[in-house]
């Protein structure tokens, strides 16, 4: 099973990046991984793709487990056209309870149990044979003697008679079983019957051999004795003329297990079949796959939280996090790889984790890490960079020999740009949630060489923060519109109590005002909101 390395919701460069850097690292290593985004990606971050040809990687929607997740049960199908005596044996000797039957194209027309095969023999029609003269010559160990068909669909008996007993009563529609009676065989074959089965491995003068072939009658030949090919003859016929091809539970590889979980338990089915989206038969699942599924395995990378992860991450298996930013809420049943430093960005630790394995580091590779670190450092401006930081994008630079002032200006410019987005996507672009002294809060970044097109429409943005407040049930909802080249925020924003935003940043309470120096949500803003709720709450 592949492991889906991904960063937080709403990603930025240096989630996107340090996924699939991580990736790459880890699939040298050996792994098998998957890098991976949770929402749309940014102007920037499509930028830096763009620049070193790389894929978006794939959008993961949730982690909840489904049903393509678990190991299935005997995935082997067999063609409708099979015989039932063929579908025993591969039963008995894989130790079955069901087989699914398939079409050509492998989809799936229904399934047989072991019920089915011997309600067939108690119940089924004895005297009607439906099938091919290869499963014929498999299920009785034939040999052809004239082939002029290769399916049956006819009456079937065994003549015991004096040949002129039977005169005048059989036709096109009979297939008969006999010995080595030729005055039978020449009366079978002039009335042109559909097939003649010789027992004992009798063979027969050429006579009657030139005498099937102009009138279009298969002959074989098989070595057992009559009463035996008689009791056997009916479970050469197609096994789906027992299968059960209606109100047959099924279900699609890509169901939730949370879906499908009462009807499994609700019902006393054996076994169920899975398909494809085409319909295509892949396997057989039953209650205990239900009672121990198989979890996704997952990596996370640049967020530790539930809520700024993927949707069912607590049904998942998580097997590592590499991040930068504060502790979160999540915990794990097992020991796991826990990697987080006081660095300015998730891809300067993903950096040294290439240097630690001494793995050497491609040039589309270096130029996503290097393009992760300036972004969330914002080239060096946030007071989350570090000596690590700058000595990472010194050595990745050495790989790319880019300029980087204008490498880094052409990015932000991309990034910034706000032209055609609605005020919708401008506050959830990046943003993110938190609790913070008991208080519910969603904070918005947007970085922007245009301060101006956000204050134009300030009183829309307004409107919208105040809504998303609300909705979203919010003490504290706030807009950070960060300003690269004067290294500052202006804010807007909604509270419970305007004192919270007073005493964080030492400033009048104003809708728009410029902090200067706040650039950082995760170092600045965070823990001034909850060094003020302390305040404000412990007065």
């Amino acid at each position: 099973m592949s492991i889906f390395i991904f960063g937080h919701k709403n990603p930025d460069t240096d989630s996107v990046a340090s996924a699939i850097a991580f990736s790459h690292l880890k699939n040298t290593l050996g792994y098998e991984t998957i890098p991976c985004i949770l929402g749309d990606i940014n102007k920037e971050t499509e930028y830096v793709l763009n620049c070193f040809n790389q894929p978006i990687p794939k959008f993961l929607e949730n982690v909840k487990p489904q049903v393509k997740d678990l190991t299935y049960n005997f995935d082997k199908s067999m063609p409708e056209n099979s015989s039932i005596l063929s579908i025993y044996k591969l039963m008995e000797e894989e130790d079955l309870q069901t087989v699914a039957i398939v079409d050509e194209d492998g989809k799936l027309k229904g399934i047989v149990s072991m019920k089915d095969i011997a309600m067939g023999l108690i119940k089924g029609d004895f005297y009607h044979l439906n099938t091919s003269l290869d499963n014929l010559l498999q299920d009785l160990n034939g040999q052809v003697l004239v082939k002029n068909r290769s399916d049956f669909d006819g009456r079937v008996s065994v003549i015991a008679y004096y040949y002129k007993t039977i005169s005048n009563t059989l036709g096109p529609k009979d297939i008969i079983i006999v010995g080595d009676r030729y005055d039978v065989i020449q009366e079978a074959i002039q009335a042109k019957v559909q097939l003649i089965i010789i027992t004992g491995a009798n063979n027969i003068p050429e006579k009657y051999i030139q005498l099937a072939n102009d009138n279009r009658v298969t002959i074989i030949s098989v070595p057992w004795d009559t009463y035996y090919t008689s009791k056997m003859i009916n479970q050469s016929n197609l096994v789906s003329s027992i299968m059960r091809s209606k109100n047959i539970i099924w279900f699609y590889e890509d169901d939730y297990l949370e879906e499908i979980n009462e009807e499994i338990i609700s019902t006393n089915h054996r076994n169920y079949p899975v398909i494809d989206k085409d319909g295509r038969f892949l396997g057989f699942i039953n209650k205990k796959h239900i009672l121990s599924p198989q979890r996704k395995k997952v990596i996370l990378v640049d967020h530790n939280e539930y809520a700024q992860s993927v949707d069912g991450l607590k049904e998942a298996e998580i097997l590592e996090i590499v991040d930068h930013h504060k502790l979160g809420d999540i915990s794990t049943s097992m020991p796991i790889n826990f990697r987080n430093n006081i660095v300015g960005s998730t891809c300067t630790i993903i950096y040294q984790m290439f240097r630690e394995y001494n793995i050497d580091i491609e040039y589309n590779i270096a130029g996503l890490l290097i393009s992760g670190i300036l972004s969330d450092t914002l080239y060096f401006k946030s007071p989350t960079t570090t000596d690590m930081d700058r000595n990472a994008v010194n050595y990745l630079n050495q790989i790319l020999n880019l300029d980087i002032e204008n490498y880094v200006m052409e990015m932000f410019k991309t990034g910034t740009s706000l032209e055609g987005e609605s005020i919708e996507d401008i506050f959830y672009n990046d943003f993110k949630e938190f609790y913070l002294e008991s208080h519910k809060t969603g904070i918005s970044q947007v970085f922007t060489l245009d301060i101006d097109d956000v204050f134009r429409r300030k009183e829309l943005i307004l409107d919208f923060i105040e809504t998303t407040h609300k909705n979203n049930n919010y003490d504290i909802t706030l807009l950070l519109i960060t300003d690269i080249l004067k290294e500052g925020s202006y804010i807007l924003y909604k509270s419970v109590n305007d004192n919270i935003i007073s005493t964080a940043f030492d400033t009048e309470v104003e809708q728009g005002v410029f902090l200067e120096g706040i650039i950082s949500r995760k170092k600045q803003v965070v823990p001034k909101l909850q060094e003020a709720i302390h305040y404000i709450n412990n007065m």
